[in-house]
C-alpha cells in the first residue's frame, strides 16, 4: 500500500489507478475503523489527516480525467482547512528514484521522470506561479550557475509542500494567462484568441490546444491537471 506525495502526472497508468484504488481502501479503513491495513505505516501517516487524503484523491481524479478515464467513486471533500502529514514514508526525491527503478523498460507517466532539478522545476513552474509568484521568481536563479543552491531532493520536497496549498484566485488567473500566452497563437481565427472568462473554461481550452498541438512544455506541466482542482470553484 502506497500513497505517493509527488504529483500524479508522474505515475503511469498502472500506478495511477493502483493508488486510486488503494486510497479508497485506506479512506474506508479510516472512516469505518476497519482493521485491514490499520497499522500500516501509510495508514498511520494519513489517519490524522483525512482531509489531506481526500484532497490527494482530488488530484488523482484530475489527472485521471486529463488522461480520459471516467471516475465514478467520489469522496466528499471536508470543509475547512486541509491537514497534510508532515512526514514521508520515502522523501519526495526518493519517490522519484523508486519510480525510475520501477519503470525500467516500462511506460512512464504523462510527465517524464525528471533527470535534474531544472527539469523538475520546469514541470512545476505554472503550478508554483499560481500559488506564490515570489517563490516562482526566486527558484530559477537558485538552480542556475555552476553551484546551484538547491539540490534535487530539497527542491522535490519544497514543491510537494507548496503544491498542497490552494492558489488564490488572482494568482490562479495570472498563471492561466501565462499558460494562454504559450498556446494562444495556436488558436484559429474563427474562434479568436481571447481567453475564456471562467477559469475552468480557460484551463479547458489551454489543455485542448496544448494536447492538440503537442505543445510538450505544457503537456508535461503539472498545472494541466493540478489547477483543474481549483478552477471549478473559482468565480
Amino acid at each position: 500500500m502506497r500513497i505517493w506525495d509527488i504529483h500524479p502526472g508522474y505515475l503511469n497508468r498502472q500506478s495511477l489507478l493502483g493508488e486510486h484504488r488503494e486510497l479508497h481502501g485506506m479512506a474506508s479503513i479510516i472512516l469505518h475503523n476497519k482493521k485491514g491495513y490499520s497499522r500500516h505505516p501509510e495508514t498511520l501517516r494519513w489517519k490524522p489527516h483525512l482531509s489531506g487524503l481526500i484532497m490527494r484523491h482530488e488530484f488523482l481524479v484530475a489527472e485521471m480525467a486529463l488522461r480520459g478515464y471516467n471516475h465514478r467513486s467520489p469522496l466528499d471533500r471536508e470543509t475547512g482547512a486541509v491537514s497534510w502529514p508532515e512526514i514521508f514514508i520515502d522523501p519526495p526525491g526518493g519517490q522519484f528514484r523508486i519510480l525510475k527503478e520501477k519503470y525500467k523498460d516500462r511506460e512512464e507517466g504523462r510527465i517524464p521522470l525528471p533527470g535534474s532539478a531544472q527539469a523538475l522545476w520546469a514541470h512545476h513552474k505554472y503550478s508554483v506561479l499560481a500559488r506564490d509568484p515570489e517563490y516562482y521568481r526566486r527558484i530559477g536563479p537558485a538552480l542556475s550557475g555552476p553551484a546551484p543552491r538547491l539540490s534535487f531532493d530539497r527542491l522535490a520536497e519544497m514543491l510537494v509542500r507548496l503544491m498542497r496549498q490552494p492558489p488564490p484566485r488572482g494568482r490562479l488567473i495570472n498563471a492561466l494567462m501565462h499558460m494562454w500566452g504559450y498556446v494562444s497563437d495556436m488558436e484559429n481565427r474563427e474562434t479568436g484568441k481571447k481567453l475564456p472568462d471562467h477559469p475552468a473554461d480557460a484551463l479547458h481550452r489551454i489543455r485542448q490546444l496544448a494536447l492538440e498541438n503537442h505543445a510538450d512544455y505544457l503537456v508535461r506541466s503539472t498545472a494541466l491537471s493540478d489547477l483543474s482542482v481549483w478552477t471549478a470553484a473559482a468565480v
